[in-house]
Order: structure tokens, then sequence, then C-alpha cells
């Protein structure tokens, strides 16, 4: 396999020979028109935090592998080849089956496991609060359970790789540590903490603030607060929603500006019913509406998200228009820092990487991306290249 085009970083023109599941070789290469009418050639995405697709959670009590596969294959048009199925605040039954569920998927598929290099549990040792708490099914909030967490990532074969979770719930800080010392990155998020709290909780090893600015109390003390004290802890990267929806520009500009682009990661944080009409929907006790401009909200009104309905290649074009940030910066963000910070291979243009690549066209800030092919591990998984 051959591919044209100009790279992400710096808009030179290469072409890049595809071998087996690794790219082969980088070569200078020029178009014999005008370069500009090339594609951008990018590595895959790589978003931390997707809870699944066209009505299917990930969470699902009774998901099956095939519903799996169903819910992960539709990713590819958007140019994500790798992501983290997340499963938030349930019982422990559901989250078993779910976990089980991607288990089998994974051990059935190849592009499935290559997909799927981890999961992420969000919740459910979160915040009780209104507002911490967003969407999250009050009944099913619960103390910091070392040991029920055990039988998860057992469920899971040991997939469990992000855990999201409040500092302030009872066992929060043991537990930290010792989901640390087992490999698990921590993230804090859905809380309505101390300062205290949040110290400790980084102190015994959290290192990333799941979609900060969101999950929060709708008013909250001007300082101290729970988000200034993650976003001023050097020691967290921050995880943030640039769909134009859960953050406005000034917020994600002065995130970028704090934490910058090296220490944080775009998510398009989609929920189940991420590409389903407008409409009111059932989620467990919660009716849950989509909107004709795309929000997912708590039925009967147009504030409270429930999550999103983009997909992190809008998330990427949101976060230049936004921000201002290169289209080298932007795709790290959602491709290259998830990787980063979870300990997983750094896709890159170059040469023993494995190919997983994205063509597309962008006219700049203001315009979409355009996604024209996503491969992955060598494979085309969607578009065309010529």
């Amino acid at each position: 396999m051959q591919l044209f085009g100009r790279r992400y970083e710096n808009g030179e023109p290469i072409a890049i020979h595809v071998e087996g599941e690794r790219i082969a070789a980088v070569e200078p290469a020029w178009p014999d028109g005008d370069v500009d009418e090339w594609p951008w050639i990018a590595p895959g995405l790589f978003d931390l935090q997707i809870n699944g697709h066209g009505g299917t959670w990930f969470s699902k009590e009774g998901l099956t592998a095939d519903e799996v596969a169903r819910t992960l294959e539709p990713h590819f048009r958007f140019g994500i080849t790798r992501m983290c199925p997340t499963l938030v605040t349930n019982s422990f039954e559901a989250l078993a089956s779910g976990f089980s569920a991607i288990d089998e998927a994974c051990r059935r598929e190849r592009w499935i496991e290559q997909m799927v290099p981890g999961c992420h549990l969000e919740g459910p040792y979160i915040s009780s609060e209104d507002g911490p708490r967003g969407a999250h099914p009050l009944e099913h909030v619960r103390p910091a359970d070392w040991d029920e967490f055990e039988r998860l990532q057992a469920a899971a074969g040991g997939r469990i790789r992000l855990v999201t979770l409040a500092p302030e719930v009872e066992g929060a800080v043991e537990f930290i540590r010792r989901a640390t010392a087992a490999g698990v990155v921590i993230a804090i998020g859905h809380t309505a903490a101390s300062p205290e709290q949040i110290s400790a909780a980084v102190d015994a090893g959290a290192r990333l603030s799941t979609h900060l600015g969101n999950g929060a109390h709708g008013t909250i003390r001007r300082h101290p607060n729970y988000i200034w004290e993650q976003l001023g802890d050097e020691r967290l990267w921050a995880s943030i929603i640039t769909d134009g929806h859960h953050l406005p520009p000034s917020v994600v500009r002065s995130f970028l500006g704090t934490k910058t682009p090296e220490r944080t990661i775009i998510t398009c944080d989609a929920a189940g019913l991420a590409g389903c009409p407008p409409g009111v929907y059932r989620e467990g006790s919660m009716p849950v509406e989509i909107l004709e401009d795309g929000r997912i909200v708590i039925a009967g009104q147009r504030q409270f998200l429930a999550g999103s309905g983009a997909e992190t290649d809008a998330c990427i074009a949101n976060a230049i228009t936004f921000a201002g940030v290169s289209l080298r910066e932007a795709f790290d963000m959602a491709g290259r820092n998830p990787a980063r910070l979870l300990g997983f291979e750094e896709i890159a243009l170059r040469r023993g990487s494995r190919a997983d690549l994205v063509v597309f066209h962008h006219a700049g800030p203001g315009e979409p991306l355009e996604i024209r092919a996503t491969i992955a591990a060598g494979e085309l998984r969607y578009g065309a290249l010529n």
C-alpha cells in the first residue's frame, strides 16, 4: 500500500509505503500539480473516552461481543483507529457484563484488539451530588471498592487501563495507591472535592483530570474550587471535550494556555446515543433528549448535558478554531498524548511505526475535517486512497 499526501506537522509532501501492519518507508514526494491540493496525512486518532454509538452503550447489561464489534466499527469513518471503550456508573452486573463482552470481542477479532488497547471505567466511585454527578445514575454511585474493581478487571481480561473517580469518596486514596501500583491510570472526575482532597489524590498517584470543567456544579465558589485546583496542579494532565457545547472557546483557550498542548488530551466523550436522530430516549431510569443542534441533554430542559453527540474529528477542528492551535498540536492531543499517558505505542509518520493513518482535507480554522481514508494496522478500514 502506498499513500501520498502532506505531513500534518509541517505540510511536507511525502509518500508512505506500508507493508503488513507497519510503515516500511516515508520518502519525500512531489505532485505534478499544486501541492496544496494534496490531502493531509496524520497518525490515527486515539480517543480515551467513548461510551458507545448508535444507541448501544458499552456499559449496557447483556452487551454481546457482536454488539461491541458493531459499535466500534463506525468510528473508523471519523479517523479513530484506537479508543478506550468507556463504561459509566452502573450496577456491578452491568459493568461486568460490558467488560466481559469487550474482552470476548478482543479475543475473537484481531482488528478489535488492535482498536481497543484498553478500557476506561468512569465511575461508579464518584460524587453523589447533583452537578458533579452529571448524568450518572445516583442509585449506582458508591464508595471506592478495590475488591469490586479486581472482579471487574478479571471480567475485562485485565484490559481496564483508566479509572475516573472522585477523590472525596470513601476509600479513594487507598484505591488510587493500589491502582497505580497495578499499572492503572487514575483520573479525577465527577468530583466536588476540597483542595486538600484533590492534593491527596494526586499525591497518591492520580495523573489526569477527566473532561475538566464538566461534571461540576452550575455555580461554585470563585476560589478556591475543584476546577482551579486541578488546573493549577502541574502534575495533572487534563482531558477536554471540544465539541462546541461542553466548553466555550474562552475556557478551551484558558485550559490550553495553562496545561499546554503537551499535557492536554482531546476527547469527544461520545455517548451511546451518538449517531442517533433527534428525539427523546430512555437511558435506564433517565429520559435523555437529542436536540436538533446535536446536543444530548437530560430530557425536558436544554442546559444539563448527558454526553456528547460529536466525534473526535469534529473536536479536533473545534480546538483549532477555538484556541488557534496548529494542526500538529490538535492531532497530537487526540492521538499521541493519550498513548503517552496510558503507556501505549505512539503512532508516528516514520519507518517501523504501526500503520494507523488518517488521510483528510482541512481548509483551516472554522472548517471541518473531511476524512478521506482511515488505515488501521495497515488495512484500509474506511474510504479510498484515490
